[in-house]
């Protein structure tokens, strides 16, 4: 059996307020011949499906669209979602008998019975083969809020809510053990933040519940032959286990992730174990640049800037561009100086990342006392905040200029 991993697809992201429909919509045409090369019997879809809790209609559309040519091109397909930390979970489960009937499972969020037990046999999904014949089982865990893991009796020192997490997954593995036949593998969803998961500086959304984030590896049972993670967008496993794995987000979601390789994963299972696990790269279909790859002074990022020569393109397929640029002090007319530079440029301009070679000021070197601060006048404390930020005194005109500012 061959499955696909893939999770934090965010439609409906914008990247500093340029939409990203045509970026998403080539992936998902890239992925609908992908589960055709590469002959998917499954395939998994780990969370964050959408960017936010209340996507647009278009990029509905483009799920559900996205969802039907797949049974159309692949009818064996097993296509199985959770929800993410960024989704709905009312919003996926709706639409679910439908999807159902067409061949998708989706667990948007943790099911109860009458009796307010959770409804753990809700979340384990028979894999099907070509043949019709269960081959595998599948834990099909969303993104779990304190209210949908069951209460444990967590030892002194453990967080309840990392013990129920524990406890979820536990009782969802017995019973897929509990299921299998001779021959079938458990494979395990999960949308978490696990620990030693290397994060993007921008784009990802922290899990924090009760001072809790990351969770353990523990939490898989060891029986498990793979678990098909969402949440971060670097590709990477899970400490050393090579079969706890993130796929990774299919395109950059930041600047911060300009480097990615960015990747579906192909999971080989044999029998009840994994053969093989290999990435399969999706190409970009929109760079995104950073001028200069660090931050310079703007007399050498305005030289960058006038140099570039990206070839042209439409609109919907143009570079996205974060100028980085290292300032000595206050520059008024740095947007309008680094428009002039792009003037003709096949580039969108999405963000102009400003820093400075500051020294530390006196408030970082030492904690005023209440009377100290009690007695530092308006011009005193910007003085200091512009020396902390520039790393020199504040000229003579920024402080008249302040002064004026200050007037009544």
């Amino acid at each position: 059996m061959r499955l696909l991993h893939t999770s934090d697809w965010h439609l409906g992201q914008s990247l500093h307020n340029f939409e990203r429909h045509y970026e998403h919509q080539r992936f998902l045409d890239w992925l609908l011949d992908a589960i055709v090369a590469e002959q998917a019997d499954v395939l998994l879809i780990a969370g964050d499906i959408y960017d936010n809790a209340n996507p647009s209609a278009a990029s509905q559309k483009q799920l559900y669209r996205f969802l039907r040519l797949a049974k159309e091109r692949a009818p064996h397909l097993n296509l199985i979602i959770v929800a993410g930390n960024h989704d709905s979970p009312g919003r996926l489960d709706a639409p679910g008998p439908l999807l159902e009937a067409h061949g998708t499972r989706v667990i948007g969020a943790v099911q109860r019975n009458a009796d307010g037990e959770i409804d753990v046999a809700s979340l384990v999904l028979p894999l099907t083969g070509r043949s019709g014949e269960v081959e595998a089982w599948c834990l099909a865990v969303p993104f779990l809020r304190p209210g949908d893991v069951p209460r444990a009796n967590a030892a002194e020192g453990v967080d309840p809510y990392l013990a129920g997490i524990a406890l979820l997954y536990q009782q969802a593995f017995e019973l897929a053990h509990s299921k299998r036949q001779d021959g079938q593998a458990i494979i395990a969803m999960g949308h978490c933040h696990m620990v030693d998961g290397q994060m993007s500086s921008d784009s990802e959304r922290r899990i924090v519940i009760g001072g809790t984030e990351m969770l353990p590896a523990g939490i898989f049972d060891p029986a498990i032959a793979y678990a098909a993670l969402g949440h971060l967008h670097l590709a990477q496993h899970v400490g050393k286990q090579e079969h706890i794995r993130y796929c990774g987000s299919p395109l950059p979601l930041s600047f911060a992730e300009v480097n990615y390789a960015h990747q579906i994963l192909r999971i080989d299972l044999e029998g009840a174990a994994v053969r093989e696990i290999a990435p399969v790269p999706v190409p970009r279909a929109v760079e995104l640049l950073r001028v200069p790859s660090r931050p310079a002074p703007l007399t050498q990022v305005l030289e960058e800037l006038a140099a570039l020569s990206p070839p042209e393109a439409p609109v919907e397929q143009q570079p996205y561009l974060e100028v980085r640029v290292l300032l000595e002090q206050p520059e008024p007319g740095l947007r309008a100086r680094i428009e002039a530079a792009l003037d003709g440029k096949q580039v969108r301009l999405a963000k102009i990342e400003t820093s400075t070679a500051a020294r530390a000021s006196s408030i970082d070197k030492e904690v005023m006392t209440l009377d100290q601060l009690e007695k530092l006048k308006p011009d005193d404390i910007f003085r200091q905040l512009y020396e902390q930020r520039f790393g020199n005194a504040a000229p003579v005109d920024q402080l008249s200029a302040f002064a004026e500012l200050m007037q009544p």
